[in-house]
C-alpha cells in the first residue's frame, strides 16, 4: 500500500521532529525511528489502528505521546495527523 501525508500531517511530523532534536541531541532520530516502525504496521496491517471515526484510525507511537490518525481507501494509507495527545483532541478532523 502507499502512505500518503496531508500536508499538514507532514509539517507536525517534521515539526515534532524538530522540538525532540532540541530537548536532546538525538532524541528527534528515535521519535522519526518510532513514527517509521508504526507506518510499517500500518503499511502491513491497515485494520490495526483503534477505530476512532467511521472512516479514521488511531495508532499510538511507542515512547512519544503521540498517535498517527489515518484512513484507508483502496490502496492507499492517507496520514491525516501526526497528534500530540496532550494537546487538542479532533483538530485534524477538517483535513478528511
Amino acid at each position: 500500500m502507499i502512505i500518503q501525508f496531508h500536508s499538514e500531517a507532514r509539517k507536525e511530523f517534521f515539526e515534532a521532529a524538530d522540538y525532540y532534536e532540541e530537548q536532546m541531541l538525538g532524541l528527534g532520530d528515535v521519535f522519526i525511528d518510532e513514527v517509521e516502525k508504526v507506518l510499517k504496521v500500518i503499511e502491513q496491517q491497515p485494520a490495526s489502528g483503534t477505530k476512532i471515526t467511521k472512516k479514521e484510525r488511531r495508532f499510538i507511537v511507542s515512547r512519544f505521546p503521540y498517535g498517527i490518525i489515518y484512513s484507508v481507501e483502496k490502496e492507499q494509507i492517507l496520514i491525516f495527523a501526526v497528534m500530540n495527545l496532550k494537546r487538542k483532541p479532533g483538530y485534524w478532523i477538517s483535513r478528511t
